[in-house]
């Protein structure tokens, strides 16, 4: 086998049923730090992997060298740009905290008790917006997120409106 048909084999996207079939998708972090989705062949931000984090895609990272899994390192790093980006989740107390815990001999209980304290968060946030789409007959998450895209659509309508009217180069209006 040649050189470029190894590269094209491995630039190749497996079909949705392989990837299934051989496990989460395979993110490859080069030396020069980019990362690299070897399912949708192109090359990813952090931002990109918040968005598989969101939409549930398991995944991992592997480094290209040493093909050491680093996936928790690069999910810090989301973490870290979301915690600069705006208000943050955790508080600086809580971090110096969780940083305190390391090397104690409560890291294990500290870490298991982070990880199902938000499980349970989560499974108590799934359960309540049951209750209430029993109750009520609708989901709330959908409904403000449908009030949010009509809202959208109804801004995006009046800005056209608006645009079209105006003179010169801003609008399509009173060409003369």
């Amino acid at each position: 086998m040649t050189a470029k048909t190894k590269t094209m084999r491995a630039k190749r996207a497996p079909a949705s049923g392989e990837a299934a079939k051989s496990g989460p998708r395979v993110i490859r972090k080069y030396p020069n730090r980019r990362l690299y989705d070897t399912v949708e062949s192109r090359y990813v931000t952090l931002a990109d992997v918040r968005r598989l984090v969101v939409d549930r895609v398991d995944f991992v990272v592997l480094d290209r060298k040493t093909q050491q899994d680093i996936t928790r390192s690069i999910l810090l790093q989301v973490i870290a740009e979301q915690e600069g980006a705006g208000e943050s989740l955790m508080s600086r107390d809580f971090l110096s905290q969780v940083i305190r815990s390391y090397g104690s001999g409560l890291q294990d209980f500290v870490g298991r008790y982070l990880d199902e304290s938000i499980r349970l968060f989560a499974r108590e946030q799934r359960e309540l917006r049951d209750r209430f789409k029993n109750v009520v007959g609708i989901d709330p998450l959908e409904t403000v997120t449908n009030v949010a895209q009509k809202n959208y659509q109804r801004w995006k309508a009046v800005q056209e409106e608006v645009f079209s009217r105006l003179p010169g180069p801003w609008g399509k209006g009173d060409k003369e």
